[in-house]
């Protein structure tokens, strides 16, 4: 892998010169974070939440700040109700769920930046191959339930909104987080800016890298790390104070690069126990690179009486190539790995015996993104008598496409290096064009009565798709499609929270809305629609807060996406009718802190109890995970029992603070009574630790290690092979800031 760091160190060090004259203190930032100066949020500050009728999280700036985690997936651990699937050790491209909604990809999930979709193409083409860096994050909302119906068009499960650094609220501010660790991992995040009256902005880049913590074998060898370099530009410009109308004018620019060695072929179960951090020679080619830019423009209007409006118009570029392994010998990958007897003379290929010529196939997964749009809302406040009313209204005009512009080459192995044979030319393995166009509508209100408070909503998404397929002896398109194919589809998705204030501590809460996920271009399967529920008592005071929600999700029709990352079973892009599901468990948390004063302990739970994720009905399926399903069979990918527990010791001049994550024993493939264990991600417990030590107030130092106990296990089996989760790593990191 060719370093960015020189690149990287030139952007830091302009900024670090700035430094001294205008950097604040973290906290300082931090705080701005609940300004609606520049920041764009679904649920509000973290103190609201108590009083969202229906399951919400705020990971805000503090809880942040506890361990500095640079992997979303460690960061989502912290709330119930979500389940993850570990791939490569980074969280690089994370698959996320929500209550059973399934996690390939996180496409089954609405994902959002700032309150914008940020999916590579999210009606058209959701899978997150691109994910917002974590690192340049101030607060993580999830939302569950009912909540999720104004962000659509993917409501089954919810909504994450990612929250990025917000324009200091005043004056000159800024921070800088440098750290060094194992496996040759550097890691930089700075951000500058300024809070004016009239004119504000703000400056930040993310630099990062590493090694890696597997070994390729055979002679060639190579990284199996990444380098990302992340920058983002916001501008903001106001009225007037003395305006009698409030207007502003908000900018923000994004650029991301990614070069990571990834690969998606995992080991044999021998292998995995043998050695579990090596990669097979075949591998030694795999390689991810990817480019992100993002673009938006927001207007906001505000009077200062009972209404406000902003209106967005926004777009995003993505382009990706995932250079990997496809097939070795004419046979699958999860074939030769699963069944190593069979398949002994292709491991052997994998491993580095001299093979034919195009023994090997290796895929060029070349894509390029588009997203564009604008959306809007209106917010109205209204009093009759004693009841409240605020409603909120708004609007999503959209577009998306996904160009899949593929080849295939041929290589032998030949003593453990990889010699290319045949050179595809481009487009000759895919060339298709899948877009989609959306227009939605969505109002929603909040009314408050006495101690009630109720939040009913509809949206309505009418989206079309169509999918040209090019012939791949096409390369130009100078031919026109050889088959297009294309669906529309029309929606109302209703739903409705209640909260009851029982006193100022105790809440009752129930919610009840159905559940969406839009088909692929020229999908021929159903619709995904379901009714969710939800109920729950939350408690809160001064020291302690405790939450429970029980969920039942219930599927008239789960659909199945293949990706490559599922492991294959058809046509990437096909889908397949799962058919009547249910989802049901219990989310619980806690948190109390003991002490006062100058020293404090606090301590908190999670804990998410999925009791049932069955299939209803059976079928045969094409589609890899699943197979041949029979009533009563589980879903893959979600452990009955999830739990984290933390605990922290919090003073003036230190902070030392450990957590414990928990993933119950769950299925790669979907079934019932004893667990396979070719087919088992098996449970295990990862422990983080992070200790700070301030200096000065602005000078700070910390040491993070994460799986503090190098716990060695399965993190997935899927799309082929066991592969590791993070193996112990440690950091050492100071922080610098001013004000």
């Amino acid at each position: 892998m060719t370093s960015k760091w020189t690149r990287g160190t030139v952007a830091l060090a302009v900024a670090s010169a700035l430094l001294p004259v205008a950097a604040g203190a973290q906290d300082s930032t931090a705080d701005s974070a609940a300004r609606t100066i520049d920041t764009v949020t679904i649920i509000g500050r973290q103190q609201d939440v108590a009083d969202v009728p229906g399951s919400a999280h705020v990971v805000d700036s503090e809880e942040l700040s506890l361990f500095l985690q640079s992997d979303i997936l460690r960061v989502l651990r912290t709330v119930p109700g979500v389940y993850l699937q570990e791939e490569e050790g980074f969280g690089l491209r994370p698959n996320i769920g929500i209550r059973g909604s399934g996690l390939d990809r996180s496409a089954r999930i609405a994902l959002l930046e700032d309150g914008v979709l940020i999916a590579p193409a999210p009606y058209a083409a959701p899978s997150a191959y691109y994910f917002p860096t974590q690192r340049r994050m101030s607060a993580v909302e999830v939302l569950k339930g009912p909540s999720a119906v104004a962000v659509g068009p993917r409501t089954t499960g919810g909504a994450i909104n990612m929250i990025s650094t917000p324009i200091p609220t005043e004056g000159l501010a800024g921070n800088f987080d440098v750290r060094g660790g194992d496996h040759g991992t550097t890691d930089a995040h700075l951000h500058v800016g300024n809070g004016g009256e009239r004119v504000s902005w703000l400056v930040e880049t993310v630099q990062a890298q590493s090694d890696g913590f597997k070994t390729i074998e055979g002679p060639v060898g190579g990284d199996t790390g990444y380098d990302i370099e992340d920058y983002v530009g916001k501008l903001q410009i106001d009225s007037s104070p003395d305006s009698d109308v409030y207007h502003s004018l908000r900018f923000k620019l994004g650029y991301t690069d990614q070069e990571s060695d990834e690969t998606y072929l995992g080991l044999t179960d021998e292998d995995f126990a043998a050695t579990p951090f090596n990669r097979y020679a075949a591998t030694a080619e795999d390689n991810f690179v990817s480019e992100h830019e993002q673009y938006q423009a927001t207007y906001v209007v505000d009077p200062g009486k009972n209404w406000r409006g902003e209106v967005t118009a926004y777009r995003n570029n993505f382009q990706r190539n995932w250079y990997k392994l496809q097939s070795v010998g004419g046979v699958g990958l999860n074939s030769v790995v699963s069944d190593p007897t069979t398949y002994a003379t292709e491991l052997s290929w994998l491993k580095g015996t001299t093979s034919p010529d195009d023994a090997l196939q290796i895929r060029a997964n070349n894509r390029e993104y588009y997203s564009q749009g604008v959306q809007g809302r209106i917010e109205m406040d209204f009093g009759v008598g004693e009841t409240d009313l605020l409603l909120n209204a708004g609007f999503r005009i959209h577009e998306d496409e996904e160009d899949r512009f593929q080849k295939q080459d041929g290589y032998r192995m030949q003593d453990g290096e990889l010699v290319l044979t045949t050179a595809a030319a481009g487009g000759s393995q895919t060339n298709r064009v899948s877009t989609a166009d959306a227009r939605s509508l969505f109002v929603d209100a909040e009314i408050r009565s006495g101690a009630w408070i109720f939040t009913p909503g509809l949206r309505y998404e009418d989206i079309d798709l169509e999918r040209q397929d090019f012939s791949t002896s096409d390369p130009d398109r100078g031919d026109g499609p050889a088959r297009v194919r294309s669906n529309s589809v029309s929606v109302f998705i209703p739903g409705v929270g209640a909260l009851y204030r029982v006193n100022d501590n105790w809440r009752l809460l129930a919610g009840v809305h159905r559940g969406y996920n839009p088909p692929g271009p020229g999908s021929s399967a159903d619709e995904e629609t379901s009714v969710n529920f939800e109920a729950g008592t939350r408690f809160d005071n001064e020291s302690l807060s405790v939450e429970a929600i029980y969920f039942f999700n219930d599927y008239d029709n789960l659909v199945g996406t293949v990706t490559d990352s599922t492991g294959g079973g058809g046509q990437v892009g096909d889908q397949f009718d799962g058919g009547e599901v249910v989802v049901q468990g219990l989310e619980l948390s806690a948190a109390y802190s003991f002490g006062s004063g100058a020293i404090e302990f606090p301590v908190g739970v999670n804990y998410t109890w999925t009791t049932e994720a069955e299939f209803q009905n059976g079928f045969e399926s094409g589609f890899d995970p699943w197979g041949d399903v029979v009533a009563g069979d589980e879903l893959p990918y979600i452990p009955e029992h999830l739990f984290r527990a933390t605990a922290g010791i919090q003073a003036q001049q230190f902070n030392v603070n450990v957590a414990a994550n928990y993933v119950g024993k769950m299925r790669t493939h979907a079934g019932q009574g004893d667990f396979d264990p070719g087919e088992t991600v098996d449970s295990h417990v990862v422990w983080d630790l992070a200790g700070f030590w301030r200096f000065t107030d602005s000078l700070s130092a910390y040491v993070k290690v994460d799986n503090l106990l190098d716990e060695t296990y399965v993190a997935a089996r899927r799309p082929a092979g066991a592969r590791p989760g993070l193996p112990r790593t440690a950091y050492l990191g100071l922080t610098f800031s001013v004000q």
